[in-house]
């Protein structure tokens, strides 16, 4: 009986095949848009943890200032000294690194090319704080950290400007006004979720960025990444009470530095990137309702057009629930073709956007299926009051029909 009336739905769907497809397009569209939404979402999702990963693991920063509110410009306070980050690397527990670093903006030569690139003056512990790993060469040792001789270690996009495929290593190259021997490669991040090339970078002891680059002994950011295990929030709140008394900070006073969890940035932006696909989800999912009001003024259309069937089927002995089922089963079978296309139209589109925007592509089986499942209840439910009104024919009425 089921089958019987999955066969004569398909058949009803190919004679009316342009007024299926218009009908069809609503639920199409709705579940295409839903997949597509999450898909993406999650893959955005995915990004961020990663980006957020290659900052380090379990990573804190510290700089100098307060926020004054999000978005908000820092509060300006007096930079971070050698002396914190001396008090940190000495008294905190529970870490794996604790880095001092600075950072500018410097053009970078070699021969005839130049690079607008990220200089960094920093230390060993800056490599394993922000997960930098090195595909040939070596770190600065402990006289060239000392001494803050002139040597360096670029990023791939660096050294592929400069040199193409060939080693950097041994090379010497400009930064702003001092030479600089290279002595090693760092391995490749990308770009960063906010389209930043993290491989754009030239890395130097703190001493020698100090004297040479910045012109000062501040020191921008310090950085500490726990060992796994140990909670942060812990170690953040250790962070402020020696910063609090390595700066003299009053007991009454603000913190004149701000200490930042990138796990809990992390946790945040996941949140936020989590609840925006769902928004953009529930509002795609109208889509499906316009598409449901779609297959039932059809179906009321069909009923209307098929009274004199219906009429001749209950004559000759049909019962009601075999009418009601007949176009129950159509309306469903209607809602379930365009699920089915609006699933691979939607799994296709977020690939696409996945592929362009370089974000992982992940979709969710138990999504896909829900959005199946939704859009053939949605053809059930909204396809049950015309199977009833045409169930509830007089079958002398329908006969008389014209």
């Amino acid at each position: 009986m089921i089958w019987e009336a999955i066969r004569l739905a398909l058949t009803s769907v190919r004679r009316n095949a342009l007024r299926s497809f218009l009908t069809l397009l609503g639920i199409v569209i709705g579940v295409a848009a839903v997949i597509a939404m999450i898909t993406i979402g999650s893959g955005t999702t995915e990004k961020v943890k990663a980006d957020i990963g290659k900052l380090g693991s379990n990573l804190l920063v510290v700089r100098s200032g307060a926020d004054s509110g999000p978005g908000g410009p820092r509060n300006q306070a007096r930079p971070l000294s050698q002396k914190d980050h001396e008090i940190l690397a000495g008294k905190l527990d529970g870490v794996e690194a604790v880095s001092a670093a600075s950072q500018s903006m410097v053009r970078v030569v070699y021969g005839t090319e130049s690079l607008l690139s990220a200089v960094t003056g920093t230390d060993d512990a800056y490599f394993t704080a922000r997960n930098w790993t090195l595909s040939s060469g070596r770190v600065f040792n402990e006289s060239e950290l000392r001494a803050g001789s002139n040597v360096c270690i670029v990023g791939t996009t660096v050294s592929s400007q400069f040199f193409g495929a060939g080693d950097p290593e041994g090379a010497t190259i400009r930064v702003k006004q001092m030479s600089c021997k290279v002595i090693g490669l760092l391995e490749s991040k990308g770009f960063s979720g906010f389209g930043q090339d993290q491989d754009n970078v030239v890395m130097m002891p703190l001493a020698a960025f100090q004297r040479r680059i910045a012109g000062d002994r501040d020191i921008e950011t310090i950085y500490v990444a726990g060992r796994d295990g140990v909670s942060t929030s812990q170690i953040q709140s250790d962070m402020e009470d020696l910063l609090r008394e390595s700066r003299r900070v009053a007991p009454d006073a603000d913190d004149d530095f701000t200490v930042r969890d990138m796990t809990q940035v992390a946790e945040a932006m996941t949140s936020a990137t989590t609840a925006m696909t769902g928004m953009l989800g529930a509002v795609a999912g109208v889509s499906l309702l316009v598409g449901g009001i779609g297959i039932m003024n059809i179906m009321l259309v069909s009923v209307t057009e098929r009274t004199r069937e219906i009429g001749i089927r209950l004559a000759i002995g049909a019962h009601e629930k075999h009418i009601l089922l007949q176009f129950l089963v159509e309306a469903t079978v209607l809602s379930a073709i365009g699920g089915l296309t609006g699933v691979l139209l939607g799994l296709g589109i977020a690939g696409g956007v996945a592929y362009a925007l370089s974000i992982p592509f992940s979709p969710s089986l138990v999504i896909v299926l829900m959005a199946f499942g939704f859009s053939a209840m949605i053809g059930m439910v909204f396809g049950f009051f015309p199977a009833l009104r045409g169930a509830r024919l007089d079958p002398i009425e329908a006969l008389r029909h014209e």
